[in-house]
């Protein structure tokens, strides 16, 4: 043990989404059983360009018992059913990462087998128009839907774009409301145990002195706890993930609001578009060796949908993660723990999935090293299988008409993502491993639609004839049209369920 005193008072020390959330879930979930303090100062900026999510923020806002549409209306969400990446295996091709379920389930057998022996049949049908979301996007349509109607096949899974800085508004109205103390002020000085090294005290500048058994650090890329006191360390990706930079700008809305983020591919970097009910979020992610400041401004303004609504904003970051998430009595949560592009929208499910984690192994009797070391295991884990699935887009590019694609085509990659490559290039198949984010469906899009072709099938594919085959690739198609058609336009039901 660390120590054998009992964790009863927990410190989150900064704001925004990370804090917010932090503080949310451990007061709805642990009561009275720890006191919750935030500490957060208005004269500090958040980074805050976090508006899209996926679809596990539907369990973290159900096991906080948010009113779904109080949540919609004072954020100003939009409904998001995927990512369409345009321009990133080639210029003027497009293909998106939709959520949820495509075609239908077979034991022993992905469903994109099935589509893939139709490919070689030349039988004309895009592995997208099974996808009950894809179509209801395209079409800009949304209405909840568990289960499409007459048939055992799953309806639609969304998650949300919103206003980071709303959102973690309206969950400091909900901690607040359980009993979480916000204190305002800066962080002057953090005291240390001469013994053990854990942190005691966090002294403010007016000479606040804020003690605690367990400290949770949400101050971002600054990091003040677990890097600047207790130098845990980093793990630097960059040579894998180039970017380190950000431009930022909202611009002002425009009709219809689509349901889905677009992530846009430019000569030396992207672009990624975002819509809220009042305003659209947009930046562009670059790398510094390929891009000036200047270039990626004049990018990114001259590719808005609407009018700027604020000057541009640069955010400079390094990929990677902390060596340790959970370091001596400090839990890194959001941005202080690591950094990923935003490019799958995995930062607030970050944030959601470590806080998550954090209640999983809340210390009773003190801090047991075992979970603690468990507890990071399985944080490197998930970050290095989201950091997998966002080389992936790079690697598989065809583009060559600048450098900075010609490096990312060409670059060495982790032995991890090349074997997913392999096997599904080989024989079609992609495993979900442990409880890894991203699906076998997610991992097939992005394959398929930056033109990794399988070579081969599964045999049980060959049970049907090519009559029967299509026969049922047809069904589907219809299905998935029909159903779409039918579901409201996504601008309907947002004026009739979360007009603000």
């Amino acid at each position: 043990m660390t120590s054998s005193k009992a964790v009863k008072q927990v410190v989150v020390v900064g704001g925004g989404t990370a804090g917010w959330s932090s503080a949310a879930l451990l007061i709805k979930l642990m009561g009275k059983a720890v006191q919750v303090t935030l500490v957060e100062s208005e004269d500090i900026g958040i980074v805050g360009v976090g508006e899209a999510t996926i679809p596990p923020i539907m369990n973290f806002n159900a096991a906080l018992g948010l009113d779904e549409k109080a949540f919609l209306q004072q954020t100003k969400a939009t409904i998001k059913l995927g990512i369409q990446f345009e321009n990133w295996r080639q210029k003027g091709d497009s293909y998106m990462h939709a959520f949820g379920a495509i075609g239908k389930d077979f034991p022993f057998c992905d469903f994109n087998h099935f589509w893939q022996r139709s490919q070689q049949l030349n039988m004309g049908f895009d592995f997208w128009d099974f996808s009950l979301a894809y179509q209801a996007a395209i079409k800009n349509k949304f209405g909840k839907l568990e289960r499409i109607e007459g048939v055992n096949l799953p309806g639609l899974s969304y998650a949300y774009h919103f206003d980071a800085g709303l959102y973690a508004g309206f969950l400091r109205k909900y901690s607040e409301s359980l009993g979480v103390k916000r204190i305002e002020g800066k962080i002057q000085q953090v005291l240390l145990d001469d013994i053990s090294g854990d942190i005691t005290t966090l002294v403010l500048e007016n000479g606040t002195k804020i003690a605690g058994d367990l400290f949770i650090d949400c101050t971002g890329l600054h990091a003040l706890l677990i890097d600047k006191t207790l130098n845990t360390g980093f793990e630097d990706w960059s040579h894998w993930l180039p970017a380190d930079s950000a431009m930022a700008v909202p611009c002002e809305s425009v009709q219809p609001i689509i349901p889905y983020t677009r992530a846009i591919a430019h000569n030396n970097g992207w672009q990624w578009r975002i819509p809220l009910q009042h305003r659209i979020g947009n930046g562009f992610v670059y790398s510094s060796k390929y891009c000036t400041d200047e270039e990626a401004q004049q990018i990114l303004l001259a590719n808005l949908d609407g009018e700027p609504l604020a000057q541009p904003r640069k955010i400079s970051f390094r990929t990677g993660r902390r060596l340790k998430q959970w370091h001596r009595n400090v839990v890194a949560v959001g941005l202080s723990s690591g950094f990923l592009e935003p490019l799958e929208s995995t930062s607030i499910h970050l944030i959601q999935s470590a806080v998550l984690r954090l209640l999983k192994f809340f210390p009773n009797n003190g801090i047991c090293p075992a979970d603690r070391d468990e507890f990071n295991r399985q944080s490197k884990v998930e970050f290095e299988q989201i950091r997998d699935f966002i080389i992936l887009h790079y690697k598989l590019t065809e583009r060559t008409d600048s450098q900075f694609w010609r490096d990312c085509k060409h670059m060495a990659i982790p032995d991890s993502l090349q074997r997913k490559i392999d096997l599904f290039r080989n024989t079609g198949r992609v495993f979900r491993e442990q409880d890894e984010l991203f699906t076998e469906i997610a991992w097939q899009q992005v394959m398929l639609g930056q033109g990794l072709v399988p070579q081969d099938h599964h045999p049980l594919v060959n049970a049907l004839s090519a009559e029967q085959l299509r026969e049922l690739l047809d069904n589907l198609k219809a299905i998935m049209a029909v159903t779409s058609d039918k579901l409201p336009l996504h601008d309907e039901f947002l004026r009739r369920i979360c007009a603000a």
